[in-house]
């Protein structure tokens, strides 16, 4: 049968192996007992007359004839480079990968520089494994959670998440799935709703990449995240399952833009040897040569329907059987590159394959909005009309409000309202306040601890001479650069960190923390230890305590917002906030660094909230604007230390004036029942 493609079994217990190709003029399927065999079980030729249907190629084994064979692999031949506008890899020799493949194996032997043109790969090759779990999983009553007004998005990378010896996970759980699930108590402490796995598609181990974005598969889970690397399918149903159990969705940062065979001195693991025309963008030169829009060497061709069914079987793959609940797509603006790696700004037609899947409706979409190669789509540009999206503006100008840079007050309230300028709610357009993830921090940058405590990168451990990594980082030191610095110094930057986490929090949109930050982790000011498999990356539990009073504060400001609907709403404040500076009107001027807002609840039976914020370098005394019959209490104030620094209702005072001090560079919320909420 030509489809599915991969391997699938029919009722009676065969195997069906189906691989497309276009211009293969041969295809042979090879079968192995061990994955460092030299000489395959069986190596059995398809006869295109009978074992081709269209560009697909297919096989039935019947399960007899299968043997002790559990892995398999394709050895693909066809034209060789012929005109000035081809561009082929095939080798009748070399071993490759079945791009559908659930899950892969690595022999002793695995060398990636044997994967390069001209070298021989037998016994040393990946190879696909036959059946890459035993059995059927019990989902039992596995239910899809769905957070709204109370989602916060967690991003974490799976093996640095417990890879510490500080996790203190069981004995072979250490960076891995199960290290995860023995975490969910902490998620749960915390309180984030959403977690946001970095890249868990099997990845070339010897890339150097330790996040991930190399990926060999779009199906395979990566062996190493495993407890158990023989059954990693299994490991991660277990984790999807128990983070379920606990009411958290899960997301994948899923990387559909590129793949790890690099460019044109690359390795050749799949997809250059099956068909590289089809499955990467290709210039327009004579000879043509590799488009890269991802920063890696090569793009794919969305543009291209058969890798656009590739990409929607992944993702069904992920939604069906692995029961995630979203997707985080990296460089998403790839997808829009049409196969002359032109922006597509009509319709790129893998939006529309993805709108028009039923298997998607209810599954959480967002969006990486530009490319490595100069595409930005944020907002409006996007073709993913109702996508969220990371919102790289709200980091931008938040860092540089709380940094201190004058003039930004206009920058601030479009990004504490929503960033409607980005995400325009109109009659031609009705975007939603929720498609704006905001985020001060990612995997990307400084962690937030460094954000306040370097103003230079330190990357030297990357090997890249300092030429990786963003040079502008919008940060701050607060007086002293890097670690030494005194108490004061230190208080200042803690003080900074909870700005940070409290603007985060206030704000309209989709909140976005970095795991780590909770807890004040630093990376010494490296900015991309995207190859750092090191404690440089690795997350440090003993920040748990050492850092107390701000997990603390961080914990309480995450309870606060879910207390809070009237902040994440789905669509725009309106005429419910009013905005005010320090005594009157907002000040918009280039010297401006305070402002004041007033958030009414009762829409929402929900409190009223008045916000002051001061990123200058004086206290304030801010005038109330908004005063009513009951009260202003204070809730939040970033610069007094834990627990007053955020209090619940036993422990909020009234205020005696229609006035308060707010301090240097702090944050200051203040609350009163809302008519709806008092009645």
């Amino acid at each position: 049968m030509p489809y599915p493609l991969g391997v699938s079994r029919a009722a009676d217990g065969a195997l069906n192996f189906a691989l497309y190709s276009k211009h293969a003029t041969s295809v042979r399927l090879l079968l192995f007992d061990e994955p460092g065999q030299a000489q395959p079980r069986a190596d059995l030729a398809l006869d295109p007359l009978h074992h081709k249907s269209g560009r697909v190629w297919h096989c039935r084994v019947e399960r007899a004839a299968l043997g002790l064979a559990r892995y398999y692999a394709y050895v693909v031949d066809g034209p060789q480079p012929g005109g000035p506008y081809e561009l082929h890899a095939f080798d009748p020799e070399r071993r490759l990968l079945d791009p559908y493949a659930r899950a892969i194996v690595f022999p002793d032997g695995f060398d990636r520089r044997l994967a390069t043109a001209g070298r021989r790969n037998a016994g040393a090759s990946p190879l696909g494994v036959i059946e890459p779990a035993p059995g059927e999983f019990d989902w039992g009553r596995d239910r899809r959670p769905r957070h709204e007004a109370d989602a916060v998005i967690y991003e974490l990378h799976v093996r640095g998440f417990t890879r510490h010896p500080s996790a203190a996970v069981s004995p072979g759980a250490q960076g891995t799935f199960a290290g995860v699930i023995e975490k969910i108590p902490y998620l749960r402490e915390l309180g984030v709703t959403i977690v946001e796995l970095m890249p868990v598609f099997q990845a070339d181990p010897q890339s150097g990449d330790y996040w991930g974005y190399m990926p060999m598969s779009l199906f395979a889970p990566h062996r190493a995240y495993a407890a158990d690397p023989g059954d990693a399918v299994t490991g991660f149903r277990r984790m999807v399952k128990a983070l379920h159990d606990a009411d958290i969705e899960v997301i994948l940062d899923v990387v559909y833009s590129h793949t790890a065979e690099e460019g044109a001195d690359g390795p050749i693991y799949s997809y250059k040897g099956i068909d590289q025309s089809t499955y990467y963008l290709m210039t327009s030169d004579a000879p043509p040569r590799y488009a890269d829009f991802s920063g890696t060497g090569n793009s794919l061709n969305c543009s291209n329907r058969y890798v656009r069914k590739m990409i929607l079987d992944s993702m069904r793959y992920w939604v069906r059987d692995m029961h995630v609940d979203g997707f985080r797509f990296d460089l998403a603006s790839v997808f829009s590159r049409s196969s002359d790696g032109s922006i597509n700004t009509e319709d790129p037609p893998i939006f529309g394959d993805i709108t028009s899947d039923p298997d998607f409706d209810d599954v959480r979409m967002i969006a990486e909005p530009w490319d490595a190669a100069g595409a930005y789509e944020l907002g409006r540009a996007f073709p993913g009309i109702t996508w969220l999206q990371w919102n790289d503006r709200f980091r931008d100008d938040v860092r540089r409000f709380v940094r201190g840079d004058a003039g930004m007050v206009g920058a601030l309230i479009q990004r504490l309202y929503g960033s409607d300028d980005v995400f325009p709610d109109d009659p031609m357009n009705s975007y939603h306040a929720y498609q704006s993830v905001n985020f001060v921090t990612c995997h990307d940058g400084f962690t937030l601890h460094d954000l306040v405590a370097y103003e230079r990168k330190r990357n030297a451990a990357n090997g890249q001479g300092g030429r990786d990594g963003p040079a502008e980082n919008f940060s701050w030191n607060c007086g002293h650069e890097g670690e030494g610095a005194g108490p004061e110094v230190e208080a200042l930057r803690e003080r900074q960190a909870k700005n940070f986490v409290a603007l985060l929090l206030v704000s309209n949109g989709t909140p976005m923390l970095r795991a780590g930050d909770e807890m004040l982790q630093t990376q010494l000011g490296n900015n991309n230890p995207y190859n750092q498999d090191t404690e440089t990356s690795w997350l440090d539990w003993r920040g748990r305590d050492a850092h107390g009073g701000f997990f603390r504060f961080v914990q309480q400001m995450i309870g606060f917002r879910k207390a809070h609907p009237s902040l994440g709403r789905s669509r725009f404040w309106r005429d419910e906030v009013r905005w005010f500076g320090a005594r009157g009107p907002a000040e918009l001027g280039p010297e401006a660094r305070s402002l004041a807002l007033c958030l009414r609840g009762a829409s929402q039976r929900d409190d009223d909230l008045y916000i002051m914020i001061n990123a200058s370098a004086d206290d304030l005394v801010f005038e109330l604007q908004d005063l009513g019959a009951a009260p202003w209490r204070r809730a939040i104030d970033t610069a007094r230390p834990s627990p007053e620094d955020i209090c619940g209702a036993e422990r909020q005072v009234a205020l005696g004036a229609p006035r308060c001090t707010v301090a240097a560079r702090s944050v200051v919320v203040l609350i009163r029942p809302s008519p709806a909420v008092a009645a």
